[in-house]
């Protein structure tokens, strides 16, 4: 049961994804914008769900669910670090330095925002 609650959420957050790069894509915006934005909601959310596992607010089916799952199908590591490489490759310095920063920064900002979130 619990690979199948992992499965349901991964995909589910992978679809998400998915979706929010088609609209940021038609932005036309030359920044990994849209991984940033799944990155930064996916540390929010994991913020949020581990404090809540910690209180004993969600189940450990949920955790695996949303935190795992949806979470890990929703953020991306991988996609994050070949956007960065392609940005080097391509002479873009300043883009893929405010990329990694923002990143880092926001994403640590958003689990800590969500660890504490009352």
């Amino acid at each position: 049961m619990n690979l199948i609650l992992v499965f349901i959420g991964g995909g589910f957050g992978s679809v998400v994804r998915y979706a929010i790069t088609l609209i940021i894509n038609k932005l036309a915006i030359d920044f990994p914008l849209a991984t940033l934005i799944s990155n930064v909601v996916a540390s929010f959310l994991i913020g949020l769900l581990t404090a809540g596992f910690a209180r004993g607010n969600v189940t450990d089916a949920q955790r695996l669910l949303f935190a795992t799952g949806f979470c890990g199908g929703f953020s991306t590591f991988s996609t994050f670090s070949n956007e960065t490489l392609s940005l080097v490759q391509n002479g873009q310095y300043m883009t893929t330095f405010l990329n990694v920063v923002l990143n880092v920064v926001l994403c640590f900002g958003a689990t800590f925002w969500g660890l504490t979130y009352k």
